[in-house]
C-alpha cells in the first residue's frame, strides 16, 4: 500500500501535460504537411446542451493551436435519426476529414449505438467504434478512447506507479471505466483493476484497498477523504454542473489525505481533448506512410 507524502496533495496538471503533448503535435502536423497531408478533424453536435458545446468548441480551439482543420457539423436537439446518420456518412466520405466525432450524449429520441456503428472505424477519432473497442481488448493497433488514455499518460508523467498497482474505478460507462479497465490490464500496463459500478456493495471499502482511485461517475463529491488511503492517487473525472460552477467527483477535502490528485477541472479534461488530437495525427501519419509505400519504386 502507498504510504504517506505530506498533508496537502501534489497536484496533478491535466492542463501543463496537454500543453506539452500539442507543442510535440504541432510539429508532427507541420510534418505532415510538408508531405502533402492534412490533417482534419471533424464534429457532429446535435442539440444545445450547454456542456457540449463547450467541449467541442475547446476541441477546435485545440485544432487551431496545432494546425489541424476543422469540419463542424451541428444539428437541433430534433433532428431525426436519418438526419444525424446522413451527416456520419457525409464525415465518413470526406477527404478532408481525417478522422471525427459524434459529441456524447446524443438525444433521448436518438438509437446511440447505431450512430457510432456507422461511423467509418478507421475514421473513428474517440476509439469507440466495436471495431476499435474489440482492437482494443486483442491488443491490435487502433484508435484508442481518449479519456482512458488521457488517464494514462497524466499518471506516466506524474510519475504514479501502474505496473502491479491495485486501482479502484468508480463507474463503468462506455467513455471511461469500461475502457480504462481493458487498457490497465494490458501487458504494457499490468494493473489489477476493481471496476465499480451502481450495484456494487461498499465501494469505499474497495477504493481504500487501493493505491489509485479513479472516479467516473457523475456524482458531485462522491469520493470521501475516507475512501481514501493515506498517500495514494485520486483522480476526479466525472463533473456535475452547478449554478455555483463545475463540481467534480471528488471531495476537495480529500486534498489531506491523498498523495497526488487532480481537481474538477484542469486534470482529466484537457487530456481527453490533447488525445483527440493525437489520434487524428496518428490516423494522419498512418495514410502518408500509406501513400509513400504505394509510390515507393
Amino acid at each position: 500500500m502507498t504510504t504517506m507524502t505530506g498533508t496537502t496533495a501534489v497536484k496533478i496538471d491535466g492542463k501543463r501535460v496537454a500543453g506539452e503533448l500539442k507543442r510535440k503535435l504541432a510539429e508532427r502536423v507541420r510534418l505532415l504537411k510538408d508531405l502533402g497531408v492534412h490533417p482534419g478533424l471533424g464534429t457532429i453536435l446535435v442539440g444545445d446542451d450547454p456542456g457540449s458545446h463547450s467541449y467541442v468548441a475547446g476541441k477546435h480551439r485545440d485544432c487551431a493551436e496545432v494546425g489541424i482543420a476543422s469540419i463542424r457539423i451541428e444539428l437541433p436537439a430534433d433532428a431525426a435519426q436519418a438526419e444525424i446518420e446522413a451527416a456520419v456518412r457525409r464525415l465518413n466520405d470526406d477527404p478532408s476529414c481525417t478522422g471525427f466525432i459524434v459529441q456524447l450524449p446524443l438525444p433521448a429520441h436518438v438509437d446511440t449505438h447505431r450512430v457510432l456503428e456507422l461511423i467509418d472505424p478507421a475514421k473513428d477519432a474517440d476509439g469507440l467504434h466495436p471495431t476499435n473497442l474489440g482492437k482494443l481488448v486483442l491488443g491490435t493497433p487502433g484508435p484508442q478512447p481518449c479519456t482512458p488514455r488521457g488517464i494514462i499518460e497524466l499518471l506516466r508523467q506524474h510519475d504514479v506507479p501502474i505496473t502491479g498497482q491495485r486501482f479502484c474505478v468508480i463507474g463503468c460507462g462506455l467513455t471511461v471505466g469500461r475502457p480504462l479497465g481493458l487498457m490497465l490490464t494490458r501487458p504494457s500496463e499490468h494493473a489489477t483493476v476493481t471496476l465499480c459500478n451502481i450495484e456494487t456493495r461498499d465501494v469505499a471499502a474497495h477504493a481504500r484497498a487501493s493505491d489509485v482511485i479513479v472516479a467516473a461517475a457523475g456524482v458531485a463529491h462522491l469520493v470521501k477523504p475516507s475512501w481514501v488511503s493515506p498517500g495514494a492517487t485520486v483522480l476526479s473525472v466525472g463533473i456535475t454542473r452547478t449554478i455555483e460552477g463545475i463540481l467534480g467527483d471528488v471531495d476537495p477535502n480529500v486534498d489531506a489525505v491523498a498523495g497526488k490528485m487532480t481537481g474538477a477541472t484542469g486534470g482529466v479534461g484537457p487530456m481527453t481533448r490533447a488525445m483527440l488530437l493525437t489520434n487524428i495525427v496518428e490516423i494522419a501519419e498512418a495514410q502518408a506512410e500509406r501513400a509513400t509505400v504505394r509510390t515507393a519504386p
